[in-house]
């Protein structure tokens, strides 16, 4: 069994090792939702990893290395699931306002639970389809959710006039670019370096044309 310790060792090391400076008490916040999930996980089957460690550098980390990239007051994560990237960004920017979006019924109350007990009160969690939210966000993130043709037609309308989408990928998604919907354009391809996390890792970050 992983210890808290060693877990708080291998998120900080991730941390420091992505550059990034969270504030006070944001690691415990964090690793008081691997907790909850790691206990959710075992009767709902939340995500297929189970490894606590595993989950610190695969869910956590992963999620953080998204944040230099992260703009805006509002976010929108849109097929949260367990609430990737989603509750990870909102305990390292707890000023900004974030929706929490999954179909999944299930997925959803773990959210609301994470939300209650955590006392995220920058955050809130909507069971609906992407394409049936309301609202327009500074910035939208998705964590291997759908193509991106299928992510901007379900869910563009969320997208401020001047707002960025963030498209978590694993690898370089160039078989996906061409099909980029009019009226949006690709703004950069990234490749994250995830500590202790193997295979590719890319973020397509996505506007509007003429912004």
């Amino acid at each position: 069994m992983t210890s808290r310790h060693d877990l708080q060792t291998r998120l900080e090391r991730g941390i420091a090792t992505l550059g990034l400076q969270l504030p006070a008490g944001a690691v415990e916040r964090l690793l008081d939702y691997q907790a909850l999930l790691a206990r959710w996980n075992a009767t709902y089957n939340l995500t297929a990893i189970r490894d606590p460690a595993e989950m610190v550098s695969r869910h956590l980390v992963d999620s953080l290395a998204i944040l230099p990239f992260v703009q805006g007051a509002t976010l929108a994560d849109l097929g949260t699931g367990p609430g990737l990237p989603g509750i990870p960004i909102a305990i390292a920017t707890p000023e900004r306002q974030v929706l929490l979006v999954d179909s999944n019924g299930k997925k959803v109350r773990f959210l609301r639970e994470a939300i209650r007990s955590l006392k995220l009160e920058n955050v809130r969690a909507v069971q609906s389809r992407v394409e049936d939210v309301e609202g327009e966000f500074d910035c939208v993130t998705a964590r291997a959710f759908a193509s991106l043709a299928d992510m901007l037609a379900w869910g563009g309308h969320l997208l401020t006039r001047s707002g960025i989408w963030l498209a978590m990928k694993g690898k370089h998604p160039e078989d996906e670019l061409a099909g980029v919907p009019d009226g949006y354009e690709v703004r950069g391809i990234h490749e994250l370096h995830v500590p202790d996390v193997g295979g590719e890792r890319h973020l397509v970050v996505l506007g509007r044309t003429g912004c």
